[in-house]
């Protein structure tokens, strides 16, 4: 727990508290252990608890809004964003083709790693947003897919 040197008449003494419990105190002094009781009960400090707000992502629009989709449902249009920064190494779909959630798009190196991006929802590619070589940062829109 806690570290003293203390001097007696003249000797200097290591004591090391090793244990409270009510008013007896477990010592170390100089390697020999001694039961302390104290004159008056010690209170043993509490610690705060930390309470924090719940918070909601800022990437949700509303809590309300659902998150995913009924299988049954038209997937609707979305886009496939960069997750890090990097350099486009290669692009594996052209516009106009059809992918499956999964499917590899691009090869994107970041943090000299190849990381593949997979599409994240059915559909046909509408645009592709970036070209073999160029950088990206994260959050950069790189392909739009749709009905």
């Amino acid at each position: 727990m806690k570290k003293f040197k203390l001097t007696i008449n003249g000797n200097i003494y290591g004591v090391e508290i090793l244990n409270i419990e009510d008013n007896i105190a477990e010592v170390d002094v100089n390697g020999t252990l001694y039961k302390v009781e104290v004159d008056r009960e010690i209170q043993a400090q509490k610690t705060p608890k930390l309470v924090r707000s719940v918070s909601v992502p800022s990437t949700d629009a509303s809590p309300k809004t659902a998150k995913t989709a009924s299988p049954s449902a038209p997937k609707g249009t979305g886009s496939i964003n960069s997750p890090l920064p990097g350099v486009i190494l290669e692009i594996h779909v052209r516009e106009g083709d059809t992918v499956k959630v999964g499917q590899r798009l691009i090869t994107l190196e970041a943090m000299k790693m190849e990381n593949n991006i997979n599409a994240d929802k059915e559909g046909r590619i509408i645009k592709i947003n970036v070209s073999k070589g160029s950088s990206v940062m994260e959050g950069d829109n790189l392909i739009v897919i749709g009905d």
